[in-house]
């Protein structure tokens, strides 16, 4: 752990999960990627990864609508 990183522990599996989950629901209802209130790069990481997913989701039940 790099002790000289203040945001090094600001961060555990429960929030990566949630960072996911609330990543995934914007994806999933078509908003803008934007990840303003998390402090941790992992964090961020997740909820981007998590909007990409719901994106995707998103888009795949836009094109089966059409």
């Amino acid at each position: 752990m790099d002790s000289s990183n203040p945001t090094a522990q600001d961060w555990s599996l429960e929030s990566l999960e949630k960072a996911y989950q609330k990543g995934y629901m914007a994806g999933l209802t078509g908003q803008a990627q934007h990840a303003h209130e998390l402090s941790a790069e992992v964090l961020v990481a997740a909820w981007e990864a998590g909007w990409a997913d719901g994106l995707e989701q998103y888009q795949l039940h836009r094109r089966h609508r059409a």
